[in-house]
């Protein structure tokens, strides 16, 4: 688990951004990449998890306003932490690096997947309509 705060105030972040974005991915130089830019777009706290079991430590501890959520973790899907943002009413997209049609259960099916590598611009535009998801 990472925290990383731009330390700006939220007077000074866009609008539509979210303060607090949480990803949820296993290869820790997407993560590191994915967090980088997210502070560079102007999100004041981006925090990481690696796994399904830190990633509900630290919704438990703090709900995020928005998470980027990778589908296939080492050894295990991210679904339990999905259907926890759900429930909690917790805005949230799917990330995947498989190019075919991402086998979510039902349940989950309508929530929106980016595909990986993602663009820089396609990431701001995913932020911006946070609030959408």
């Amino acid at each position: 688990m990472t925290t990383i705060d731009a330390g700006e105030p939220a007077a000074h972040r866009p609008v539509e951004l979210p303060g607090d974005v949480l990803v949820v991915e296993d290869d820790t130089l997407i993560a590191l990449d994915t967090s980088e830019t997210l502070l560079g777009f102007g999100v004041p706290s981006v925090r990481t998890a690696r796994g399904v079991a830190d990633a509900l430590e630290l919704i438990a501890a703090h709900a995020p306003d928005f998470v980027l959520l990778d589908v296939g973790l080492v050894r295990e899907k991210s679904f339990a932490v999905a259907e926890e943002l759900a429930r909690r009413k917790i805005p949230f997209v799917f990330v995947t690096g498989y190019s075919g049609p991402a086998a979510l259960p039902a349940a989950l099916a309508h929530y929106p997947v980016m595909r990986k590598p993602y663009l820089r611009d396609e990431l701001l535009t995913t932020l911006r309509g946070w609030r959408s998801v």
